[in-house]
């Protein structure tokens, strides 16, 4: 009898620790995550996608005193409170010494510098090189610089273009000697763009197919090498380099 009373207590017992046992916390209690890491032909990259019904864009390049953020650490004290909505940011188009975009650059309707088609060297002459646009409805678009019109809310200009009308840009090689840590845009319709940023330093070859072949993109665009950095809320602000142009995703209140 005091066997089977002891094997009744001990039942009792676990039962009692089961019930006291913490829950998990609930998905829904979790910070939003607008970026993932995945990896396409054996390159590491974060992912962070723009959805206009759920997002919005917009970019910065001064602060309140007019001089340049040229950091997500400034950008973060610009943005106050609003910083709370942020889901993530990326250095978004080709800038001078001064951190001042040299190409065209639309910052919430205002023009703060006209359309560069000049030839030159480097990356952003290598042509086409595009427009990353957004406008009033937050609808994306990634257009050649040489077709691009309009009249944006939001508009930074770099390049080369990485995926034009689902082709890839005609200089690049399936995998050429040229190889970096990039980021980049891809327009995947009216409502989606894709943001990428390497962990590897890779080809503009495979760069570009990851827009096209992976994520569907049929429009993409270089944004930069080597200076390529990302801002993800909770998670990772990158400052290894000064920055000009910043694109800023939030949640859409």
């Amino acid at each position: 009898m005091a066997a089977i009373r002891s094997s009744l207590l001990a039942a009792l017992l676990l039962l009692g620790g089961c019930g006291s046992s913490q829950p998990e916390p609930a998905a829904k209690n979790l910070p939003e995550s607008a970026c993932q890491e995945r990896v396409f032909e054996g390159s590491r990259f974060t992912l962070c996608k723009y959805d206009a019904v759920r997002h919005r864009i917009e970019m910065f390049v001064d602060g309140a005193n007019a001089q340049p953020l040229r950091t997500f650490e400034a950008l973060e004290g610009h943005l106050g409170g609003r910083a709370s909505d942020l889901l993530f940011a990326m250095n978004g188009g080709m800038y001078d010494d001064a951190g001042q975009p040299i190409g065209l650059y639309v910052e919430n309707g205002r023009q703060q510098h006209p359309i560069n088609l000049n030839k030159g060297p480097g990356n952003f002459h290598l042509m086409p090189n595009g427009v990353f646009a957004v406008d009033a409805q937050g609808r994306v678009s990634v257009t050649p610089s040489s077709e691009y019109e309009g009249s944006p809310s939001w508009a930074t200009q770099s390049g080369p273009m990485l995926v034009i009308d689902g082709k890839l840009h005609p200089a690049f090689q399936p995998n050429g000697e040229s190889v970096n840590v990039r980021n980049g845009v891809g327009a995947c319709g009216d409502n989606v763009a894709w943001f990428a940023i390497s962990y590897d330093l890779v080809s503009f070859g495979r760069f570009a197919r990851l827009f096209r072949d992976e994520l569907k993109c049929s429009n993409a665009l270089f944004l930069d090498g080597s200076v390529s950095s990302l801002w993800e809320a909770g998670a990772r602000q990158d400052s290894h380099a000064e920055l000009g142009p910043m694109i800023a995703v939030f949640k859409r209140r």
